[in-house]
């Protein structure tokens, strides 16, 4: 019987290596079998994730919020809640109306109860009163108040099961040019229904146009890097297959109200989960490419590759579902959901790059070098100890280290140069109508409302106040420049009114339980940020007045909720940072190399914020940007692009145990750059996709990271931190730096 040299039976070797084949393929045919299961349900999952969307602003206010406990107060003296959608009218020539259009006007309004639902429903079913149409005092209008019960507003009707509200308004939109046209006059549906309505049509591009730009940015990128036609639908394959796995988990959480989902959640999950598995597809791929050149067997090749990309790539992951995670330490619902909702799109990522992806690229078993065809990779031995030829990325690294600190001073410099530019960048909030980009019916139907009634009179500020304290609030807000008018609540349930109509006589105001309801007219629209600030003022006054007074409405909610925003920044932005610094700690087995980390991409974010502010304020002139849109742009950026600070200092710390520091950063660089800048590339482009759903904030964030994720990728990890770690050498590992040898001269 033939042996080894060390009297070793070869037929062991021969049922070893048959076992490991055996165990291969299992591992292949089980994840790939699996992963379509996933995809089968998952992809229902996703294309149905939108019904389970909050997209109400006031439901993501916590309880302690004074608009919340205003509201929970106020609703007391309504017997119902309502959400109202309203119809303006006016003639095409945009002449007073005649007694034939006044007629039309009425008609369609009383033709509205009749309108069908889907499901077979009327219209009449799920409003709270009788539609009217009330003329405007030019006479130049007709105001149609319809009055959506509000506990029906989210019930879900028909096949596609859009909601009520939604419903409601697509109805009247469609029913408006048949019944108007003939005598000349044009409607708009806008209000808080007509708003609700267009909003949810804007994200209705997240399941189809947003994940379409998407992947095919990051297939073009994909080609570009592999110049292979089959690599890029394996990965593209696991990107998609990942969205899947966390539209599994998310929808069934988010339709029992464990987690809250709004459309942007959603957008951001959708970008989020394509750019982060390419992100970790990409450094597999590469890593599997270098170990092809070791290993004659391609699976042997990719239990190297698995081994050596699970370290960074689970720190990456793990990094950024921490610092996810920490958004649900904020006040807001929308905020502190999307902490869970991203991190399972993360973990999904995680997962499938490192199951999915192995078992496509092992699908072809000896041949499998196949995949990177025309370029595939040759075995050179298995002393072959990196890339062989000099690259571009070769020659930045030597010139990185050649110029260590002038290249790391100059660069700082500049990112500090964009940075002094964040106290301009406008991140106080915007009206309703600024949220959307382009032209949308409830936008323009709220200027025509505004030019002929009180749009005031449509969600009025409300203020719950103590019998004895009414008149006293009423004249301490009179007062307030802003406020059109004053009233108390009274017992037949009118207060401010509708639009247009004349006051009622006055009646006994309603009290109760010691309680009176003083109604706020504001000149500006509920929905604008001018009637924000008047808001604000209004609390003023009513607390100066009366210390338990308690301020709501459409306003005061959009008011605390800038407040909130703007508090959940100072409060989390530190623990994000501490998280972070932790997580790098346990990685790079050091202090110093985390803190320079953590330093380098806080100085990136400022740059970057400051960049956006030039950006939104002078070239796009855009209105101001969301108060959340900060503290998104932070965690992201941090969390992202740490990430690549962590792909390249984990390949400098395995060369610097063997070469010492400053050699390590020059190899680590040269080899990790191309797939870093790769990575960069991806993720960029898949945020940039953002921009395609009409929507100022996720214009706004798309920017930003995209440019974010660029500003990391090219400046801060391959100059500013390799020129950094170069110059400190060895001591960056401290305090457990013994174990990195000493750098040479040569080295230095």
């Amino acid at each position: 019987m033939l042996s080894d040299s060390e009297g070793q039976p070869r037929h062991r070797d021969g049922e070893a290596t048959r076992s490991r084949g055996t165990a291969r393929w299992l591992f292949v045919v089980v994840a790939i079998l699996g992963w379509l299961a996933i995809a089968a349900f998952g992809g229902m999952a996703q294309g149905t994730l939108s019904q389970v969307q909050e997209n109400d602003s006031s439901a993501f206010l916590p309880a302690s919020a004074e608009s919340t406990r205003a509201g929970d107060r106020a609703s007391e003296f309504t017997q119902t809640d309502t959400l109202p959608a309203l119809v303006v009218v006016t003639s095409d020539d945009d002449a007073a109306l005649t007694e034939e259009q006044l007629g039309a006007g009425q008609a369609f309004a009383e033709s509205i109860g009749d309108l069908e639902l889907p499901g077979g429903e009327l219209v009449a079913d799920v409003l709270t009163g009788p539609v009217v149409a009330v003329p405007s005092e030019d006479g130049e209008a007709l105001l149609i108040p319809v009055s959506i019960d509000g506990s029906e507003a989210d019930r879900l009707v028909g096949e596609e099961e859009d909601r009520v509200s939604i419903a409601v308004v697509e109805a009247i939109r469609a029913e408006a040019p048949n019944a108007l046209d003939d005598a000349a006059m044009t409607a708009w549906v806008t209000g808080p229904g007509g708003f609700v309505a267009d909003l949810v049509s804007a994200f209705g591009g997240i399941d189809g146009i947003l994940l379409a730009v998407a992947l095919v940015v990051v297939l073009v990128i994909l080609v570009i890097v592999y110049r292979s036609p089959v690599l890029p639908f394996a990965v593209i394959l696991t990107s998609v297959f990942a969205l899947c796995l966390a539209a599994l988990v998310i929808k069934p959480l988010a339709g029992n109200d464990v987690l809250q989902l709004n459309g942007q959640s959603q957008g951001i999950l959708s970008i989020l989960v394509i750019g982060a598995a390419t992100d970790y597809s990409l450094l597999l791929v590469a890593r599997y490419r270098e170990e092809l050149t070791r290993h004659r067997h391609p699976g042997a090749a990719m239990r190297a590759a698995w081994r050596a990309s699970l370290e960074p790539i689970a720190a990456s992951a793990g990094t950024v579902i921490a610092g996810l995670l920490c958004l649900m330490l904020s006040d807001l619902g929308s905020n502190a959901s999307l902490g869970p909702v991203a991190a399972i799109g993360i973990a999904a990522s995680f997962l499938a790059a490192l199951t999915l992806l192995p078992a496509l690229l092992l699908l072809g078993g000896a041949r499998s070098r196949a995949v990177f065809w025309p370029r595939r990779p040759v075995f050179g031995g298995a002393d072959v100890a990196g890339p062989q030829r000099a690259g571009l990325w070769q020659r930045v690294a030597d010139a990185v280290t050649r110029r260590a600190r002038p290249v790391w001073v100059v660069t700082l410099l500049g990112l500090v140069a964009l940075a002094a530019f964040v106290p301009t960048l406008r991140a106080d909030g915007t009206g309703e109508s600024d949220v959307f980009r382009g032209e949308v019916e409830a936008v323009a139907g709220e200027e025509v409302l505004a030019a002929h009634f009180e749009v005031g009179q449509v969600e009025p500020i409300q203020v719950v106040v103590p019998e004895a304290s009414g008149q006293a609030v009423i004249d301490a807000v009179t007062g307030v420049e802003g406020v059109a008018s004053a009233s108390l609540f009274t017992e037949d349930g009118d207060s401010a009114g509708q639009p247009g109509q004349e006051p009622a006589e006055p009646a006994e105001p309603l009290v109760v339980d010691g309680l009176v309801l003083v109604q706020v007219v504001t000149e500006a629209s509920a929905e604008s940020q001018e009637a924000t600030g008047v808001a604000a003022d209004v609390r003023v006054a009513a607390h100066e007045a009366d210390p338990e007074s308690l301020v709501g409405g459409a306003a005061a909610e959009r008011l605390d909720t800038q407040e909130t925003a703007a508090s959940d920044l100072r409060t989390i932005v530190p623990i994000v940072l501490v998280v972070i610094f932790i997580m790098l700690v346990l990685l790079l087995r050091a202090i110093v190399a985390p803190l320079l980390l953590l330093v380098a991409n806080v100085v990136s974010f400022a740059a970057t914020m400051g960049l956006a502010a030039i950006v939104f304020n002078h070239v796009l002139d855009l209105p101001g940007a969301d108060a959340t849109v900060p503290l998104y742009g932070f965690v992201f950026l941090v969390a992202l692009g740490i990430d690549y600070s962590i792909f390249l200092m984990t390949r400098v710390r395995e060369e610097s145990l063997q070469h010492g520091t400053r050699e390590g950063v020059r190899r680590g660089l040269a080899v990790t750059g191309g797939v870093i800048t790769s990575a960069g590339l991806v993720l960029a482009a898949t945020f940039s996709a953002l921009a395609v759903i009409p929507l100022l904030f996720l214009l706004q964030i798309a920017f930003i990271v995209a440019v974010g994720v660029l500003i990391d990728t090219f400046v801060v990890r391959s100059l500013l931190v390799p020129g950094l770690v170069h110059d400190i050498g060895r001591t960056v590992w401290w305090p457990w730096a013994r174990r990195v040898p000493q750098d040479n001269r040569q080295a230095s």
